[in-house]
């Protein structure tokens, strides 16, 4: 979406979208789906657990915390990430929004 374009919808048209772009790539799904089943900080161990190189993940993770999805803590030379309870709750309200708004049509009343 253009810069220039974004000012034709709403704030939280803009924030879903900007949301829903960090969950458009599988290793992100990956990433998010390890740290919510790990349910702890981890490091290193996305190396092994997704095959992908240490460079790539740490371009996936930056898209993530850059959101606030995530969250990451220094401990030495290393950082620790887990998800961002809060904005994980804004972002599961946002998507709630739009899927609770719904409404399965009766049969035969749809194209």
């Amino acid at each position: 979406m253009g810069v220039t374009k974004t000012d034709l919808f709403s704030d939280a048209q803009n924030k879903i979208a900007v949301a829903a772009k960090a969950f458009a790539h599988p290793a992100r799904v990956a990433i998010i789906q390890y740290l919510l089943k790990s349910n702890a900080c981890i490091n290193g161990d996305l190396v092994q657990e997704l095959g992908l190189a240490q460079a790539t993940i740490s371009q996936h993770l930056r898209e993530l915390k850059d959101i606030g999805l995530i969250q990451g803590t220094i401990e030495g030379s290393r950082i620790s990430y887990c998800i961002n309870p809060v904005r994980w709750a804004e972002i599961r309200g946002q998507f709630n929004e739009i899927f609770d708004q719904f409404e399965a049509p009766l049969m035969g009343d749809c194209c």
